[in-house]
């Protein structure tokens, strides 16, 4: 066996996103993006009024997450708080520039509730996987252009120097899902860029680049960065990949990220009952098992949302008979989840919130399984986490 990188564990972390809060995501509050053909924070930077955007950046990251969410948060009974940052977040350049503020008041609030901050750079320029989250659909260019692998590596130092000796920073992620060729191929259709010479030139990113990409991020960051904090590297959708990667570069105190959502098996394979999601699952707790021999591994993104449960056919059951058979599925196939992570050293939920306020229903059901609020709320989560 491999030397096993190091890394604090002492407890498993079990937190949340933010997401929607510093990086817009149409799907999550659609509202911000109304009036305008945007998709993504990119071109909703581009199309709307500088002036009028700005105002309105400022009223949704003034009131989306507030202290009481922390406060709601920590009483949930977890202790991290992952908080998705565009490249853009030490810019004061109106209208999406400014962000660091709430990063500070993120800080203060983590620390005053006794929990801990996970930063991690959701985008980079040029765009590091084509999806909505990172800021530009359909574009994946940023590793093609070293001054903007360059730029990245720069905010993630400013990141560093800015909330390295905070009591309640625990580490930095240093880029959010770089696509792998797999996930890129099978995505494009989903995912298509508005512009066609986006299209003509983006590809994947290599393993190799990513492997020389985290290299230099480890280097550069523990120059400014205490060595009780740490450093978080996306698996890039190949998990096995890194299993000699840190210890072979004598890295300490890193963490693996791995996103798992049964959404994704889904569009792959049919799964209608218990029994195909614990195949999944056990599969993926071999998986985590196995990576976390040699490097401690976080499950960063994952969510209650299944098929089995969703789709839930009402057939002749009354309204509480079909409410209660939908809560028994949710909180079933939530149970596997929870015991296929119990393999590694935690996971983070996606998202906090979707709509600001929890009873407020979203326009369709399937977005409340990405709410952890409303997730705890229908039972569909255990509230012992």
């Amino acid at each position: 066996m491999e030397k096993r990188t190091q890394a604090s564990q002492s407890r498993q972390w079990h937190g949340v996103n933010l997401g929607n809060w510093l990086v817009l995501e149409k799907w999550m509050e659609p509202h911000l993006f109304e009036g305008l053909a945007a998709d993504d924070e990119n071109e909703l930077a581009r199309e709307a009024d500088p002036e009028w955007l700005q105002q309105r950046i400022k009223h949704h990251r003034d009131l989306y997450i507030t202290e009481d969410d922390f406060r709601q948060i920590a009483q949930s009974g977890l202790n991290l708080v992952r908080l998705p940052v565009p490249y853009t977040v030490l810019s004061k350049k109106p209208p999406l520039g400014g962000c660091y503020r709430y990063v500070d008041k993120a800080m203060d609030w983590c620390e005053k509730y006794g929990l801990k901050l996970l930063i991690d750079l959701h985008t980079a320029p040029g765009g590091q996987n084509g999806f909505d989250s990172s800021g530009v659909i359909g574009k994946v260019t940023w590793h093609l252009k070293p001054q903007k692998v360059e730029q990245a590596i720069e905010v993630l130092e400013g990141l560093a120097r800015r909330y390295g000796t905070r009591e309640g920073l625990f580490g930095i992620e240093v880029i959010n899902e770089p696509i792998s060729y797999t996930v890129f191929r099978s995505s494009r259709k989903r995912y298509a860029p508005r512009n066609p010479k986006d299209a003509a030139i983006s590809t994947y990113v290599p393993l190799r680049f990513l492997r020389q990409y985290y290299l230099a991020c480890y280097k550069r960051l523990r120059r400014c960065l205490p060595p009780d904090k740490a450093i978080v590297f996306h698996d890039g959708f190949r998990l096995a990949h890194w299993k000699t990667f840190f210890a072979k570069h004598h890295m300490s105190n890193v963490y693996v990220d791995a996103h798992i959502y049964l959404s994704a098996a889904e569009r792959a394979v049919r799964m209608h009952n218990p029994l195909a999601y614990r195949l999944i699952l056990a599969f993926e707790r071999h998986r985590l098992r196995d990576m976390q021999r040699h490097v401690p591994v976080i499950v960063g993104e994952w969510c209650v949302e299944n098929d089995w449960a969703k789709d839930l056919d009402r057939g002749e059951l009354t309204d509480d008979e079909f409410d209660d058979e939908q809560q028994r599925r949710f909180a079933l196939v939530t149970r596997m989840q929870l015991e296929c992570f119990a393999a590694c050293s935690g996971w983070v939920y996606w998202s906090w919130k979707l709509e600001p306020s929890q009873h407020t229903a979203p326009d369709a059901m399937w977005k409340e399984c990405w709410d952890f609020r409303r997730a705890m709320m229908h039972g569909w989560l255990p509230s012992d986490l």
